[in-house]
């Protein structure tokens, strides 16, 4: 099981931050983050719900890590493993990771995919969700994976679907032209895209598209496009 402290800094002071797995006790508090990261227009229904953390738990358990600051939890990180057939496939949110409940969670297979990372907005700033996202970097490492694996949210695009279509956006990203707070966010942690995914998830932010970006195991140099 996994289990980090480390130093973040939060309005200029050094906090401590604690990397745990979560477990069924952190429900209340998990659906608590998801509140206060996903208020509308994205759809409440798409929060977890305490049968969905429940799974996380007892499915998965090393794919369910939360960072805790002074006994408050103030970001979580979910994940399950899929196959090769279903990375190359591009699967919607909902088939990948079974409308969150992770029963699509194959033990043998090779890719780590994330279902959700998410952080207060308070402590977005002091690099929770990148110290988040590099423990499951290391959960890769740790469990012999290919790679990890996610569909990113393009909030940003609502304000340029008018002009401009998705690729162009995603184009504009690459080029420097646009800032979209979770691609960019996403290529700062050190992910590269691999596809654009209509009909991805409900987000009326980013049209509904969503933009798959990996992270490959560089002691596994044999993986497959």
């Amino acid at each position: 099981m996994f289990r980090q402290s480390l130093y973040v800094i939060l309005d200029g002071k050094p906090r401590l931050v604690t990397l745990r797995n979560y477990t069924i006790e952190d429900t209340e508090a998990l659906i608590d983050i998801q509140r206060d990261c996903f208020p509308p227009p994205f759809p409440s229904e798409l929060w977890w719900n305490a049968e969905q953390i429940a799974n996380h738990a007892r499915i998965f358990p090393e794919g369910a890590l939360c960072a805790e600051m002074e006994g408050v939890l103030i970001g979580s990180m979910t994940a399950l493993i899929i196959q090769t057939d279903a990375y190359e496939k591009h699967l919607p949110w909902d088939k990948a990771t079974d409308n969150g409940y992770i029963r699509t969670h194959h033990p043998d297979g090779d890719t780590l995919y994330v279902v959700d990372i998410s952080v207060r907005p308070d402590y977005r700033k002091c690099g929770i969700g990148k110290v988040m996202m590099q423990a499951m970097y290391a959960v890769v490492v740790h469990l012999g994976l290919k790679r990890l694996l996610g569909g990113a949210r393009m909030p940003g695009y609502g304000r340029a679907a008018a002009q401009y279509s998705i690729e162009q956006y995603v184009e504009g990203i690459m080029e420097g032209k646009w800032h979209d707070p979770v691609v960019s966010f996403l290529l700062r942690c050190g992910r590269t895209p691999v596809a654009i995914v209509p009909d991805y998830l409900e987000d009326e932010e980013s049209r509904n598209n969503g933009l798959l970006m990996e992270w490959r195991n560089p002691f596994i140099t044999n993986c497959r496009r």
